[in-house]
């Protein structure tokens, strides 16, 4: 005979919500504003009443079993549910309002945060952002946990269980030192990316691999040296100072070509480019909220010119 599963409460859910989001009692306990003694009994509830192991707990460091794996989605879905609940239940009518947690990539965010955040104080001053900017992968992990609650990301991310709405695509720009032969040139062939050293990100950030997608599609293997940068500003710095050349997006080339050191070149139709979305979870129950949000961060992105709207 199966044995019996017990309904878990919201307050258990919460707790295995956010033991998972921070791998941390202490931390899990503050974000919930509860005594790490609570916090533990909930959670032991919830295992008792399931049947299973959720959470390891060692001297060193907390991580979740086979099973808590298995079962956080769920559980980050109930907890999201419940909470579009009791918003709706307290006659918040507006779900842009409060605080929406917003993950950026690095190649995103300098570059079309200070439009977004002077714009949304102004169209939505009800609304707060809050900002985390990371790679790739890390805000997908933290969109699961629950950690966030969108992220502008580069598309297809082609993620199960996230929702991705278009925003804006844009053309990537070829970086130069100053007085390089291509500078300033209008429609350069992407094969020239063969007889040039490109300059890459490292592991792990989007750009890094959609340079080299370009390079692959343009047929030509890409002279990629030992310098690699952890961020687009140091790659840049690294072309003023003549190691090489890099891909940069459109929304950058105005920022960091201000200062005079950098030259640029735009590639031949079609160009290559990116698009950008807004990806959130399938559960969070506000799609249509984040669709509205998407289109008005796509009509402040679009006011710089840089960008063509999805």
């Amino acid at each position: 005979m199966a044995n019996k599963i017990h309904q878990p409460s919201i307050t258990a859910l919460r707790a295995f919500v956010a033991i998972a989001k921070h791998r941390h009692f202490g931390s899990a306990a503050e974000d919930l504003g509860v005594s790490q003694p609570t916090l533990s009994q909930a959670l032991a509830g919830l295992e008792s009443g399931l049947g299973m192991q959720l959470v390891e707990r060692t001297t060193r460091r907390v991580f979740l079993t086979p099973e808590g794996e298995r079962l956080l989605p769920a559980a980050i879905a109930a907890v999201d549910s419940i909470d579009e609940l009791l918003a709706q239940a307290m006659g918040n009518g507006d779900p842009l309002a409060g605080t929406i947690r917003v993950g950026l990539i690095p190649t995103v965010a300098p570059y079309i945060l200070p439009r977004v955040l002077r714009g949304v104080a102004q169209r939505l001053p009800s609304l707060r952002l809050q900002v985390v900017e990371d790679q790739t992968a890390r805000l997908i992990r933290q969109l699961r946990d629950g950690s966030l609650d969108v992220a502008l990301l580069a598309l297809p991310t082609e993620e199960r269980g996230l929702v991705e709405v278009p925003m804006y695509a844009e053309d990537f720009v070829l970086a130069l030192p100053v007085g390089h032969p291509l500078a300033g040139r209008r429609r350069v062939d992407p094969a020239s990316l063969s007889d040039l050293p490109l300059l890459l990100l490292d592991e792990g950030h989007c750009l890094r691999d959609q340079a080299l997608e370009v390079c692959r599609l343009a047929g030509v293997r890409p002279d990629v040296g030992q310098t690699r940068a952890a961020s687009l500003a140091t790659a840049v710095q690294c072309v003023e100072g003549g190691l090489g050349v890099t891909l940069i997006p459109q929304t950058a080339v105005t920022a960091e070509t201000e200062k005079g050191a950098l030259a640029t070149a735009t590639f031949a139709r079609p160009r290559p480019g990116r698009r950008i979305g807004l990806v959130f979870r399938e559960s969070a129950g506000r799609a249509d909220a984040y669709v509205t949000l998407a289109g008005i961060l796509t009509d402040l992105v679009e006011e710089s010119g840089a960008v063509r709207r999805e």
